[in-house]
């Protein structure tokens, strides 16, 4: 074994095989529902949920309660955003794109700090605070479950959130020993910044013409 091949994937050696083949899977689906979301597709949401729900199971058997309160959140919210990509507005239009409100930064905000909360109080009870990791898997959840949301609402800022706390996570789960799951994160950062610009463009351009 090469001593790049070991830096990148050595602690994959005590792992079973089916998790090493389950996160490939859940990375997968999970670049897939990224790259259908920059796509404006509906299809984010059915190959989410695969994903996410791989990532549940996986993140309890490791132990990353964090993590997998993430996921499971992710999973809840693919289910309410599959829904109101799908209503219409009228008879002909489907929920645009649109930029965030007043109200809903404000609702942003207060997700955020009761994320934090949350999660404080989650690892008090399992007592995860073990590692400088805990405290930054703290904020990471914080993001990810305001830019969930947000892209649930179909606002453009979700991916402001979402390159945010990509870019978090791209050292951080490397650190954590899982590279698969970090080379995901660093695609889904590309993904986001033209996921942005294309939610951009199709705003400023027709906002309400949308993909099914």
């Amino acid at each position: 074994m090469s001593p790049i091949f070991d830096f990148f994937f050595g602690q994959y050696a005590d792992y079973e095989t089916y998790y090493i083949i389950l996160e490939i899977v859940a990375v997968i689906f999970g670049l897939l529902s990224v790259w259908f979301s920059k796509q404006n597709n509906i299809w984010v949401y059915p190959t989410g949920l695969i994903s996410t729900s791989i990532y549940v199971y996986l993140l309890f058997k490791w132990g990353l309660i964090g993590d997998m309160m993430i996921n499971g959140y992710y999973f809840i919210m693919s289910v309410y955003g599959w829904y109101v990509w799908t209503r219409k507005v009228d008879d002909s239009h489907f929920t645009p794109i649109t930029k965030t409100t007043k109200k809903e930064h404000k609702i942003s905000v207060l997700i955020f700090i009761s994320t934090l909360a949350f999660v404080f109080v989650v690892y008090q009870m399992f007592d995860k605070w073990t590692s400088w990791t805990a405290y930054v898997d703290t904020v990471t959840t914080a993001v990810f479950f305001v830019g969930m949301w947000l892209m649930a609402k179909r606002k453009i800022e979700n991916w402001l959130y979402w390159i945010v706390g990509d870019i978090i996570s791209v050292p951080l789960y490397f650190y954590k020993g899982f590279t698969f799951t970090s080379f995901q994160y660093l695609i889904f950062t590309i993904i986001a910044i033209f996921g942005y610009l294309a939610w951009k463009k199709n705003l400023d351009s027709s906002p309400l013409i949308l993909s099914k």
